[in-house]
C-alpha cells in the first residue's frame, strides 16, 4: 500500500509542477481616457513597448485601436506581456485617422499620454510616460489636453 501511495503522490507532483512553473507572464491593460470635449469622432490609442516610434509613429506601436468617443472612453488590451509600455492617445474628432495639427505643428485635436506628463515644448520621452504592466490588470488613466 505504501508503494501505491508513493506512486500516486509521484504522479500528482508530476502533474502539479508544470502547472506551478507556468506562471502568468501577461495581463490586461485598461486605458481610461477623460477630458474629451466633444463626443464625436473616435479616440485612438497606441501602445508602445519602447522608445522606437513613440509617440507619433503608430506603425511602430505593438497595439493600436480606435473606439467611438464618449465623455469618458475606455478600452482594454488583453494578453499584454509584462513590462514597460507608453501610451499615446488622441481624439480624432473628424475621423480622418490622424492627429490634426495647425501650420506650426501644434495639435488642433485633443491628445494625451500615460502618466499625464506636463507638455512644454514637445511630446514626452518614453520614460516620462512609461507604465509597468504586471498582474491581472493594470489601469492607466489619461487626461486629454487641448491647445
Amino acid at each position: 500500500m505504501q508503494k501505491t501511495m508513493f506512486a500516486a503522490l509521484s504522479v500528482l507532483v508530476g502533474v502539479m509542477i508544470p502547472t506551478i512553473a507556468q506562471a502568468n507572464t501577461a495581463g490586461s491593460l485598461r486605458i481610461v481616457v477623460d477630458g474629451i470635449r466633444q463626443q464625436q469622432g473616435q479616440v485612438c490609442v497606441s501602445l508602445f513597448a519602447g522608445s522606437q516610434g513613440f509617440p507619433d509613429r503608430g506603425d511602430r506601436a505593438v497595439r493600436a485601436q480606435c473606439v467611438p468617443a464618449g465623455k469618458r472612453t475606455a478600452l482594454t488590451f488583453r494578453n499584454v506581456a509584462f513590462g514597460n509600455y507608453a501610451i499615446a492617445v488622441y481624439h480624432d474628432r473628424n475621423g480622418n485617422g490622424k492627429l490634426d495639427r495647425n501650420f506650426l505643428g501644434i495639435p488642433t485635436e485633443g491628445f494625451g499620454f500615460s502618466r499625464n506628463p506636463v507638455i512644454r515644448t514637445g511630446a514626452p520621452r518614453f520614460g516620462e510616460a512609461a507604465v509597468f504592466v504586471a498582474g491581472t490588470e493594470t489601469i492607466a488613466q489619461i487626461q486629454l489636453q487641448y491647445f
